[in-house]
């Protein structure tokens, strides 16, 4: 499987050249050339785990991936960093599922993809040998910037600058970024909104 740009060029990327670039030559976003049918398997990942139907999902689009860099990025990501188990448990309540995804590290959604980012693009870099490190640059009003600064803390080869308008964001969120821990992250707050 290739990925190509939503803006229609005839550029042809594999998942791990997607990751690393972010976007295409032409501005547009990166998207699979096909999408997988997996209507007759869907039954089977019913009783799976949140880490067995991540891999499920991944290994359907990252074809240039081997089954145990998909697996070592997804025991990185989700790991002892969740505060349950079962990482995004679905509980019941009446007639109604709810699916809760505030049990990672920021205790916000943005954790599910934002702690399994840094690993891809990691593995990324090494099947491409990228010498260079990468820069990830951000802005946010919102949950974005922790999650981010979290989920890339301390990632070899990886280095995050986060930007946030100082009155745009809540009190904790602020906090948050503010107070981030580790290595190579740069996180600046300015006077503008955005």
């Amino acid at each position: 499987m290739y990925y190509s740009s939503t803006r229609g060029t005839e550029e042809k990327v594999t998942a791990s050249q997607a990751i690393i670039k972010g976007i295409s030559n032409d501005g547009g976003l990166y998207v699979p050339s096909e999408f997988p049918n997996v209507k007759n398997e869907l039954i089977n990942l019913v009783n799976l785990t949140y880490s067995q139907i991540a891999f499920f999902v991944l290994s359907k689009f990252l074809c240039d991936f081997t089954e145990d860099e998909i697996k070592n990025c997804i025991e990185n990501a989700y790991d002892e960093k969740f505060d349950c188990s079962s990482i995004a448990p679905l509980n019941k309540v009446n007639d109604t599922y709810f699916l809760e995804l505030y049990h990672g590290p920021t205790l916000a959604f943005k954790d599910m993809a934002l702690t399994i980012m840094p690993h891809l693009l990691k593995t990324s870099i090494k099947k491409d040998n990228l010498e260079k490190d990468v820069v990830i640059l951000t802005a946010t009003s919102g949950d974005t910037g922790k999650a981010a600064l979290e989920g890339f803390k301390d990632i070899d080869k990886i280095k995050i600058i986060v930007f946030f308008p100082e009155d745009g964001v809540s009190p904790v969120q602020k906090l948050q970024m503010k107070t981030q821990t580790g290595k190579k992250y740069i996180c600046s707050w300015y006077k503008r909104k955005f």
